[in-house]
């Protein structure tokens, strides 16, 4: 990930909830799903030592340390990371939170239980390299047969069909509706697309209009799997929306 990435998500954290039509209701029902893959996977009823590498301002990890686990955060954005921990807080939910590069995590190995990187998060990584470096780190962090959880877009079907734009999510808050859609424009190799990330915010009669830009990977699932693989992940297997009740595909393995 680049400085570009950290910026781009640095500008985009205090607008981040806006993403969802209810936020609140988005992070009950993504840590309902992710605490069933957990609790299914690792075969107890926990509480587990979960790393959240790609935190954000706290979707998921806000509803996983309210059900119970001992939850850590991190995030490229430290704006991202600062907001995760200023919003578990306001919920009365304890959550450690520090701004840290996936390919450089600052926590001692074996230290959880489980490792979670959810929200496309693992797209900015724009080089095998970076993905291959991001996934070794998250292996280093967790201990024997721990569990990693990723999530990902449907690239397979988006590098065939090279969408170009995603359609609009409107979200409902105090000061009015806010509307945000993408426009992607996609790179000659066929695998990686710039975005246009747009935020219309309720300006009294009319509307602001916030445009940031940043670049993402495509990523097949098979470059992935042999990502896992390769930094010591036993048995990757891929689960869809309508098994896990989380809105993007889960990968899952086990530490080696």
């Amino acid at each position: 990930m680049t400085r570009p990435i950290r910026d781009f998500y640095d500008s985009l954290a205090a607008d981040y909830h806006r993403v969802f039509p209810d936020w609140d209701a988005s992070i009950v029902r993504q840590a309902a799903a992710l605490d069933g893959l957990l609790r299914r996977e690792l075969g107890g009823t926990g509480p587990y030592r979960l790393l959240d590498c790609a935190c954000g301002i706290g979707t998921q990890a806000i509803g996983l340390a309210r059900a119970g686990h001992r939850v850590v955060g991190s995030d490229l954005s430290p704006a991202a990371a600062a907001r995760a921990a200023e919003e578990a807080a306001a919920r009365g939910v304890e959550l450690r939170t520090a701004a840290a590069d996936m390919r450089q995590l600052p926590f001692r190995d074996g230290m959880f239980d489980a490792v979670l990187c959810a929200d496309n998060s693992i797209a900015h990584l724009l080089t095998r390299q970076d993905l291959r470096a991001a996934m070794r780190e998250m292996r280093r962090v967790l201990g024997a047969d721990g569990l990693l959880l990723l999530t990902l877009r449907d690239y397979d079907e988006a590098r065939r069909t090279r969408p170009a734009s995603v359609p609009p999510q409107v979200s409902h808050a105090s000061d009015g509706r806010t509307i945000t859609f993408q426009l992607w424009h996609w790179h000659d190799d066929g695998e990686r697309y710039d975005q246009e990330y747009f935020q219309l915010l309720p300006d009294g009669d009319g509307w602001e209009v916030r445009v940031r830009h940043a670049t993402s990977w495509a990523l097949p699932r098979s470059e992935v799997t042999e990502a896992v693989r390769a930094a010591g992940f036993t048995g990757p297997t891929w689960h869809a929306p309508a098994d896990t009740g989380f809105y993007q595909p889960v990968c899952v393995a086990r530490a080696a």
